[in-house]
């Protein structure tokens, strides 16, 4: 045994408690042990964000890696702090796709920020799990209070205030958002028409709608015959024409339907199409069809006044959400979900056994969020917002949103000035989706090529980007919102583009 294992324990059975048996029992939760382990902790993290350029931003393991490294079974014995972090740099980190590398432009940002990570360690160390109020008061009567900020960031419709019918909640992903308002649109509709008529609701969607809607139909029992994705093209830059809409509504009740949600986007993942949601939401109003507001990515953009534009029309809206987890510096998992009916997530998923009834609750004093989403235990979440909130303040955090799509507008700028490279959408917020243009008007060797420049560039380590299909054409997407993420990176990612273009078409 090597001489800090031996230390280990001295310091295991120095703090141990004895059980009735005699035995030696650890003491999980000490104090001086976390003060030390802790600071390590945050040195080793603080070194990689130090070092995160030096990674490649893509892991280049093969499925399986981790297999070969790690032994079969958990060890019976104590093992050091410094032969785990030994073991995290030689063998997880290889693994580990770097999302908050300056490199990272696929998909979009999943955002860290020291506030975030300084919330995210509060709420571990205090570990409760808030699933009613009377189970820690702060952390519910927080929530509603960082909520109501955010909303007003967002200039939302007072409707989606703590202070009246409605309120916000923090739910773990725009997932659980859209499958915990389509659940309560559903049981709202069933109330009146009855239970039998689940074979009659119709969900309504654009295809460039996020396919956690599809899933969300899955789980809620909505036939897959009743969801009606509605097609888009480039005229409208991929947003949802109300026309179609309305028609595809019409055409639904003559056959004796029951049209009962809507789902509209603010920034699609494909290309941040932005729906026209004052006609949508007039249309679902009209027809008394439950309007949902997905903007999970581009919602953080809103706090600027410049883009608040791409949200008016959410006062005919029944919910509307916007990840703080993707662009607004709040580690995940932090989802954000307002509603202007508080009751209708209650009714649909309110449960009262008897081991979790109390004072405060039986008199209707207080909210538990345990009723407005699918789990019943929660963390502690708003601790995070509130942090980055406070310790960061809404000037610098619409400064850091602006500051992305001047890059983006860079980027966008250095595709178009290349002649071998096209602009497929106008770019709206910090995505930019470009690629080779075809020779010849051959699109299908246009898309492999499309195809192998991806692969290349993601190969190299200095960069990774995901892509989409839009209108049959493969389409590189750069999304920029990482939080080291400069003017430097954004040349430098355009150069690994350009050499890998460059090998592709004269090869």
């Amino acid at each position: 045994m090597g001489f800090c294992q031996i230390e280990l324990l001295r310091h295991i059975n120095k703090h141990n408690m004895q059980n009735g048996s005699g035995k030696n029992v650890l003491k999980p939760m000490d104090s001086e042990q976390l003060r030390e382990y802790g600071h390590r902790m945050v040195d080793f993290i603080a070194d990689y964000y130090k070092t995160i350029e030096d990674f490649p931003v893509l892991s280049q393991v093969q499925p399986g890696y981790l297999h070969q490294l790690l032994p079969d079974s958990a060890p019976d014995h104590p093992e050091t702090l410094d032969q785990v972090l030994d073991d995290v740099r030689a063998k997880i980190l290889p693994g580990v796709t770097h999302w908050q590398s300056p490199g990272f432009f696929a998909y979009y940002p999943s955002n860290s920020s020291v506030a975030g990570f300084l919330g995210e360690m509060l709420s571990a160390g205090l570990g409760i799990v808030g699933f009613s109020w009377v189970t820690s008061p702060a952390a519910t009567e927080l929530e509603m209070i960082v909520l109501d900020w955010l909303a007003k960031l967002l200039n939302l419709p007072k409707e989606f205030l703590s202070k009246g019918n409605g309120g916000g909640v923090i739910q773990g992903s725009a997932s659980e958002a859209v499958l915990v308002v389509l659940i309560a649109a559903r049981d709202k509709v069933l109330r009146s028409a009855g239970k039998n008529a689940l074979g009659k609701l119709v969900v309504y969607s654009s295809d460039q709608t996020h396919s956690a809607l599809q899933k969300a139909c899955q789980i809620a029992g909505i036939h897959p015959e009743n969801c009606r994705v509605l097609e888009t093209d480039a005229s409208t830059n991929y947003a949802l024409r109300p026309e179609l809409l309305q028609e595809a509504v019409s055409k639904d009740l003559k056959a004796g339907l029951i049209p009962f949600f809507l789902c509209a986007n603010v920034g699609t993942t494909s290309s941040t199409a932005v729906d026209p949601l004052a006609a949508l939401g007039k249309i679902a109003n009209s027809n008394e069809i439950w309007f949902h507001v997905d903007a999970a990515y581009a919602g953080s953009a809103c706090i600027c006044p410049e883009y608040r534009k791409y949200i008016d029309g959410v006062e005919t809206a029944d919910s509307f959400n916007m990840n703080a987890h993707k662009w607004f510096l709040t580690n995940f998992d932090c989802s954000l979900l307002w509603v202007k009916e508080q009751d209708s997530l209650t009714e649909a998923l309110s449960t009262n056994p008897e081991f979790l009834k109390n004072k405060a609750s039986q008199a209707n004093l207080v909210v538990d969020y345990k009723d407005w989403q699918i789990p019943l235990g929660r963390r502690f979440r708003s601790l995070k917002l509130w942090m980055v909130l406070r310790l960061y303040g809404a000037e610098t955090l619409k400064s850091y949103i602006r500051n992305h799509i001047k890059l983006a507008k860079y980027f966008e700028k250095l595709v178009s000035q290349d002649p071998n490279f096209e602009i497929v959408t106008p770019r709206i917020f910090s995505l930019v989706c470009f690629r080779l243009v075809p020779k010849n008007d051959d699109e299908k060797k246009c898309n492999n090529q499309n195809r192998k420049l991806l692969e290349a560039a993601n190969s190299s380590g200095k960069l990774f980007m995901s892509h989409t299909a839009l209108s049959g054409k493969i389409v590189l997407r750069c999304a920029i919102g990482a939080p080291l993420t400069e003017e430097k990176h954004m040349k430098e990612a355009w150069k690994v583009i350009q050499d890998e273009a460059s090998f592709l078409l004269h090869k």
